[in-house]
């Protein structure tokens, strides 16, 4: 349900810097491709379609989909899991800086 909104937030700020990486949890290529069109994400998409499993989600604690992360210029974690209006704000914050 979130990922109408991180496309509009993705195509109004990728010119200005803005990057996403998507990491699914998705255990199904065929899946995990489908909901990628459907879904109309054009940044760069990584899964080992391992599910719960997943090295990177154990790795960062992820227990919710969607989980985010923000990340500055430097490549810290400045937040984590906004949404909506509260996500766009910190993007925004972000990008000002640089």
């Amino acid at each position: 349900m979130e990922n109408p909104h991180v496309v509009a937030l993705y195509n109004e700020f990728h010119s200005k810097g803005l990057n996403i990486i998507g990491v699914s949890l998705d255990e199904d290529v065929e899946s995990w491709k489908t909901a990628i069109a459907k879904d109309k994400l054009t940044w760069t998409q990584v899964s080992n379609l391992k599910g719960w499993k997943d090295p990177i989600a154990q790795l960062y604690e992820i227990e919710q989909i969607p989980t985010t992360f923000l990340l500055d210029s430097n490549g810290n974690i400045v937040a984590k899991d906004l949404t909506g209006d509260a996500l766009k704000s910190k993007i925004q914050e972000l990008l000002a800086k640089n």
